[in-house]
Order: structure tokens, then sequence, then C-alpha cells
């Protein structure tokens, strides 16, 4: 497995990451918590050491699913979480105020069962609290022992001159980057190179479109986010492109060897040096099938084809 270790911290992890969001069995379709615990124990057993979860994931069901399966192996991984979404009353909204990161962080360390999270996260910046206001916050937990480092996640083009004063408190940020959705490239460049920061990519996957099980004629049920529009991976021209790309990954997955899905992660680990992925992984096929991105590099005129057929056609 490759390993890296986080910028300003001494966070070394795998470069695969176990996404947290399937294990809060809610809009992924069908789940069985049992195998979401043996899938995290297994991971482990093959050398991912690093997990990524939040407070609202499940509304908290994934943290207590984390906590579960990962209790006797605490000592053995990295667990990073977020703060900063609220979920009240039916209605969504931000809040990265002292007292909510306060009651947040106790919440999630109840719910993971332990009294540290290695590196606590800003899910979505509430646009009226200072970033100076929340890096004071998060030293003060710090100092409590409650978390080890800090980290961002969805910067924004906005953010980033604003943070530059504080890039040696902050170790991470994350951001959605996959074949499928390549928008957000030149803002992980940018903070990569100006605030000195470890990137993870989320979607990595395209919620599940480049493993190459999905075609146009795929229908979600009720239960599964990817049904409703918003998840344009799997709508309209989108999906159509998609499909031009999964091509691709499967002509490169059929020449090497190796599953479309570790095809499509390996391109991001070779892209975005220095990198982490974030897998979501409901089960040990999909964990398997994923842990073959470690087992090979692309060359330059894959990573080319890649490229290419992935660029924006509207641009």
């Amino acid at each position: 497995m490759e390993s890296i270790t986080l910028a300003h911290s001494d966070l070394k992890v795998s470069r695969l990451c176990m996404g947290g969001c399937p294990l809060g069995e809610y809009g992924w379709g069908a789940v069985d918590h049992a195998e979401l615990v043996r899938t995290v124990q297994i991971a482990v057993d093959n050398g991912i050491t690093m997990f990524d979860t939040a407070d609202v994931y499940g509304l908290g069901s994934s943290e207590k699913t984390l906590g579960q399966a990962l209790a006797e192996r605490r000592k053995d991984v990295v667990i990073a979480s977020k703060f900063g979404v609220r979920i009240e009353n039916g209605k969504t909204f931000y809040d990265n105020s002292r007292e909510w990161i306060n009651k947040a962080v106790d919440a999630s360390l109840q719910r993971l069962n332990t009294d540290y999270i290695d590196l606590y996260q800003v899910h979505y910046r509430d646009g009226k609290t200072p970033i100076g206001d929340i890096v004071q916050s998060l030293q003060d937990l710090q100092k409590k022992g409650k978390i080890r480092y800090f980290g961002l996640s969805n910067v924004t083009v906005d953010d980033i001159s604003e943070l530059i004063p504080y890039r040696d408190y902050f170790v991470s940020f994350q951001d959605e980057y996959s074949l499928a959705t390549r928008k957000n490239e030149a803002i992980i460049q940018g903070v990569q190179h100006t605030l000195s920061l470890t990137p993870m990519t989320w979607g990595s996957l395209g919620q599940g479109i480049l493993t190459g099980k999905y075609g146009k004629d795929t229908c979600f049920g009720k239960d599964d986010r990817r049904s409703r529009d918003i998840y344009v991976n799997f709508h309209g021209d989108k999906l159509l492109h998609n499909l031009e790309i999964v091509e691709v990954l499967k002509q490169i997955a059929t020449s090497i060897g190796h599953s479309v899905a570790a095809v499509a992660i390996r391109f991001i680990l070779d892209y975005i040096k220095e990198s982490i992925v974030l897998v979501g992984i409901k089960n040990e096929r999909q964990l398997t099938s994923n842990l073959e991105a470690v087992k090979f590099c692309l060359n330059e005129e894959q990573i080319g084809k890649l490229l290419m057929i992935s660029k924006d056609k509207n641009e």
C-alpha cells in the first residue's frame, strides 16, 4: 500500500482512504450493516489506514459504524471526520461557530467511540465565521486533546487568499475530483501550490459511474440518491459523456488486467501528485476491486488518453 505523510503533520496514512458516506446506510441503495463493519476491518487488514467520515453522514450512523468497526484497531488507523453542516427541523445549514464546533466534536467523539479525532475538517464554510476564529476554536480542541490536526473541505477560489496567513495550521483539504468531474482541478492545484496542503479527492469514482457497472438505461430506486437529477453524472448529456470515458477506462483496464474502477482511481493517484483518494465502499467485492489501484501505475500515453476523453466538452 502506498503511503503519504500529510503536510505539516506526522500523520502517515495510506493513499487510499475509505470514504464514510456509504457507511451512513442512507441514499446508496441496499446496504448490510454487518457487511459494512466487516469491510472496514478487511480494509485495515489490506493496508488502508485512513478512514474519512462526517457527522451528517446518515445523521451520525456512519461515525457509529466506523467506531464499531475500528474499536479493536484504533491505534492502527487515522480517523478523519468533518463538522459544519447542521440538519435541524428539516432544514440544512452551515455553522462554523465556536459553540457548534465544541458541541459537534463531543458528539462525534462519542459516536466514534474514541478519545480523539486524528483529522477534524471544516465540511463547508458558513460564510460568516472568520477563518481566524475557526482556527482558534480548533486550536483549543487540540490543546484539550480532542483532535490532533485539522483540515478543510470544499474550498473555493475566494477562500484561497483568506487562507494564506493560516496555511501552516491546516494539513489537508478535500474537493470533488474524478475523471467525471474535473471542474475543481484548477482549485486543487492552486490550493496545493499556494497553501502547501495535502489534497484529498472525494467522489473519486463519480458516485460509481466510473466503475463500468452502469449504462444509459440504468435506473435507481428511490432509496438511492443517484436517482435525483442533482446527481448529474447519471443523467442527460453528462451521463453520455461519462460513458465515453468509461469505454476508454475499459480499454485500458482490459489491456493491463485490472478493474475499471482501479484504473479510474489510479489516474488520480498518478495525476494529482501527493494526493489521497477517497473511495466509498459498501462491500468486500468493491473493496477488492478498488485495492487493485495500488498494484500498478499508468503510463503517460494512458494518462493522456484519459485527460483527452474527460475534457469538458463545453470548454
